[in-house]
């Protein structure tokens, strides 16, 4: 591991809709399937119910004004009304075909957002009151969709032109400067790309490719700044969303173009410049699984397939090895991204043909059990949670 020194289209390219790539979101229904024990759930926090122990958050990407909502998180998987809080900057009121609009940084201490509409990124800091904007600067491109935090360094995937990674140093006090150096193309000026996340040692990122089923990795150096791309062939069609366990297996989910039944989940080990394959295309027996959430074990993982309006798991074993569970996983109303707490106990998912977030406990054995439900606006992009 690296030791990092501490520092504290012409025109835009016309946006990608997640349905040519099989991830469409679907009508919007607002209130759709919600029992009325699990609007109980939604508004326990709202009514004077247990106490925060944590937040989720995701960004409304409105045209208007972007901002972040931020909901309170009780002990039992449940979420409160939420706060709002302007980014500055603006959004594009449609779909990104993305994972990881929203980063919270290493200790929750900063969280990232892309303003896709204005071509930059917001810090907040993350406080026991809520959060604070501290800082608002340019992409270094056209398009923001994905962001990632590693201690004080800080990458952006701009998908606008031809498309590009920057990097960023944030300060003590929130404020971000440009990692000279750190600007460094994609694969193709066609990528389509979809994420960019730091492998956990922080030593480089990784940045899937939807277009060209490419994973390009970049190496990180001791200051910050990227070298790259290199690039490795997808072992599935349409490579999307991805996360990592903490011996730096990467599982990537894999659309297939939206194919009925086609979408599979596929993992990697990741040492330096080296890609290589452990499980190819393990399927889901679905349709479009976009969005991956790993567990903080590493035991088990999580695909949304939007086509299909479930979420599907899998076994992580050793070396990486992947095992589908049996069935599908849990149902919900189209969802998408999701985000897990810290010690993943409970995992959050966007489901934009309802307008809602879907809470579910996380048991041993891998299990999803659906817990509450919040209302969010139409439109809204990425989740975390802490």
């Amino acid at each position: 591991m690296q030791m990092r020194r501490t520092l504290w289209l012409p025109a835009m390219l016309a946006l990608t809709s997640f349905t040519a790539f099989g991830c469409g979101a679907g009508h919007k229904v607002a209130g759709a399937g919600l029992s009325s024990a699990e609007l109980r759930g939604a508004s326990a926090l709202a009514a004077g119910g247990p106490a925060a122990s944590g937040a989720v958050y995701t960004m409304t990407n409105a045209t208007a004004g972007n901002a972040v909502l931020a909901f309170p998180r009780s002990a039992d998987g449940a979420l409160g009304a939420p706060a709002s809080y302007a980014t500055g900057g603006a959004g594009t009121g449609a779909g990104l075909g993305n994972q990881g609009g929203l980063a919270l940084g290493t200790g929750n201490r900063w969280l990232f957002v892309v303003n896709a509409g204005s071509n930059d990124v917001s810090v907040f800091r993350v406080g026991p009151s809520g959060l604070t904007l501290t800082d608002r600067e340019p992409s270094g491109g056209t398009l923001p969709i994905s962001v990632t935090a590693d201690h004080d360094v800080v990458y952006v995937l701009n998908a606008g032109g031809a498309g590009n990674i920057q990097g960023f140093h944030v300060s003590p006090a929130g404020a971000l400067t440009a990692i000279a150096g750190s600007n460094r193309p994609l694969s193709s000026a066609s990528a389509g790309p979809a994420q960019i996340g730091f492998t956990p040692d922080g030593d480089a990122l990784i940045v899937t490719e939807k277009a060209t089923n490419t994973l390009s990795l970049y190496r990180v150096g001791a200051d910050g700044a990227a070298s790259g791309p290199e690039t490795h062939a997808s072992s599935g069609a349409t490579p999307f969303g991805f996360g990592f366990d903490q011996t730096r297996t990467l599982v990537v989910s894999e659309a297939f173009g939206g194919a009925p039944g086609a979408s599979a989940v596929s993992s990697y080990r990741v040492a330096g410049g080296d890609v290589s394959l452990v499980s190819g295309s393990v399927h889901t027996g679905q349709t479009a699984a976009c969005w991956i959430a790993v567990t903080a074990n590493g035991r088990y993982a999580f695909t949304t397939n939007a086509g299909s309006a479930n979420i599907a798991g899998y076994a992580v074993g050793a070396g990486g090895v992947l095992t589908k569970l049996d069935g599908v996983t849990a149902t919900g109303a189209g969802p998408s991204e999701m985000a897990l707490t810290n010690g993943s106990r409970f995992l959050y998912a966007l489901a934009g043909r309802a307008n809602e977030i879907d809470a579910f406990a996380v048991a041993a054995d891998g299990s999803l059990a659906r817990v509450a439900v919040a209302g969010v606006p139409g439109g809204v992009n990425g989740v975390v949670a802490r």
